[in-house]
């Protein structure tokens, strides 16, 4: 799969979602990173995962599950990804922690 981005800002997608798994999961999370569809790809982690009814507020400004957190981190990667013109959406990972999915409407 290609596909063609800003390379500094998809940094800042991996480097928070990377985070976020290792400060909600635990020291010992396993992060993956793969293909999810033809014009489609995931991280996911095995750590505590992202109830249901909050999948929707997590990409909300100010939004933290704790009480250090600063809440910007979601949504810099929900702002990131639709600002390459694609879409971000968060599901139940096949270990019971996260999984985001990104689909490249650019995709070569």
């Amino acid at each position: 799969m290609t596909f063609q981005g800003d390379r500094d800002r998809l940094q800042h997608v991996f480097e928070n979602l990377f985070r976020n798994a290792v400060e909600h999961g635990g020291t010992d999370v396993t992060v993956r990173v793969g293909r999810a569809g033809e014009d489609s790809i995931y991280v996911e982690d095995d750590g505590s995962g992202i109830p249901a009814d909050r999948r929707e507020e997590v990409f909300e400004p100010g939004h933290s599950s704790t009480s250090g957190g600063t809440g910007f981190g979601l949504t810099i990667v929900k702002r990131i990804i639709e600002a390459h013109g694609w879409t971000v959406s968060v599901t139940d990972g096949p270990e019971g922690g996260a999984r985001f999915e990104f689909v490249m409407s650019q995709s070569e």
